[in-house]
């Protein structure tokens, strides 16, 4: 089976379709942009605080650099964007940690602003679609019951009173869009992907690992509890897929609702990082050591010391200049190899109302490892 599979969501039928991407320059973003301006009778606008890296480059790609918190920009920056029917939200601001009251109310503000302005210029808006992920089923903050195992579906009802934007931004939605506008929220798993800019980026985290290995002659070690080397822990998401699923959502009049549709977005085929991680290490060409689990292997602290090192490595292997922070984030690695609760999830309401993508996780990471070399920014 190939990572990515053919999928019979439904095309935008309407001519003229003009989609808003705020956070275009992250893992989904850049995929819905590419994936829209391929298709005919879109254009695309693409909203981001920084400016991209790999520019887009297409006569019906519009970017804008906007900060989202600052009201005044937004409305500035956004005024002149009065035709959009199709808005796509996969930004977030994580300044403050996720069950942060401060982390709800910037992420809140951020929706708002982009809000205030697109209903009021865009008339024809038709449908607004949300990103969030699988926190929406899990409190971050406990207690945890690590021999329950759930396998989540759109239905299971929220966790509790603790901070959650994800939360907050449905609430949101469905507040301002006050049953006029259609809506669909997205949840992903473990995302794949390709960016320099996100916060949370497993492909990042992997791929300086290896390369730093393989220049330093160190063992490619796991590091995590042995629940999580071992047993399906949890669902993988392709970039690519969460994309097309994102754009099924938006545009498939058959499931578009006013009163919002959830789905988890999640590849499909289950994965252990056990039988990943021999293959991804040859990948990198690093030493796969004949013992690769370790339980006292913390990548925070391994690599602590190694940013001159993958500084050598960008020199020597003529690749776009990025700092490790940029692309690798150690404590979220280490957060998840050990989380305590499996997040894992049915994809059984979006195969039955017909989406059909469906990816391989370790096809998946191959041929992202691939597309971050083609890009120069991984050895």
């Amino acid at each position: 089976m190939a990572a990515e599979e053919s999928n019979n969501g439904a095309e935008a039928a309407a001519a003229d379709c003009v989609a808003i991407i705020f956070g275009v320059t992250g893992l989904v973003g850049r995929e819905i942009a590419r994936r829209l301006i391929s298709k005919n009778k879109w254009k695309v606008y693409g909203v981001a605080r920084r400016y991209e890296s790999f520019p887009i480059l297409s006569p019906n790609y519009h970017f804008i650099s906007c900060d989202l918190l600052n009201p005044q920009e937004t409305e500035n920056k956004l005024s002149m964007v009065q035709d959009v029917t199709h808005m796509f939200w996969v930004t977030w601001t994580g300044e403050f940690p996720l069950d942060s009251r401060e982390c709800c109310e910037q992420n809140e503000a951020m929706v708002s602003n982009a809000l205030n302005v697109i209903l009021a210029k865009s008339k024809a808006l038709k449908h607004v679609s949300l990103q969030t992920g699988m926190k929406h089923y899990l409190s971050l903050r406990g207690p945890f019951d690590v021999k329950q195992v759930s396998i989540y579906d759109e239905k299971c009802p929220r966790t509790s009173e603790d901070y959650n934007f994800y939360y907050v931004l449905e609430d949101l939605l469905k507040k301002r869009l006050a049953g006029k506008v259609a809506w669909s929220v997205l949840r992903p798993g473990l995302l794949t992907g390709s960016s320099n800019t996100a916060l949370y980026n497993i492909m990042g985290c992997l791929a300086i690992y290896g390369a730093i290995c393989k220049h330093l002659n160190l063992p490619f070690v796991f590091g995590g509890t042995r629940e999580c080397w071992e047993e399906v822990f949890i669902d993988g998401s392709d970039a690519r897929l969460v994309a097309e699923q994102h754009i099924w959502a938006a545009t498939d009049d058959g499931i578009s609702s006013t009163d919002g549709q959830a789905f988890n977005a999640i590849n499909g085929p289950s994965f252990t990082w056990k039988e990943i991680w021999p293959v991804l290490g040859k990948k990198f060409g690093a030493e796969v050591p004949e013992e690769m689990f370790s339980n006292d292997f913390w990548f925070a602290k391994a690599m602590s010391d190694k940013k001159e090192a993958w500084q050598e490595i960008v020199v020597k292997e003529g690749l776009v200049h990025t700092e490790m922070e940029d692309l690798a984030n150690w404590e979220f690695l280490d957060i998840l190899f050990r989380f305590p609760m499996k997040m894992l999830g049915t994809r059984e309401k979006a195969d039955r109302l017909g989406f059909t993508m469906r990816c391989k996780t370790l096809e998946s990471i191959l041929y992202w490892v691939d597309s971050m070399r083609e890009e120069k920014m991984i050895p």
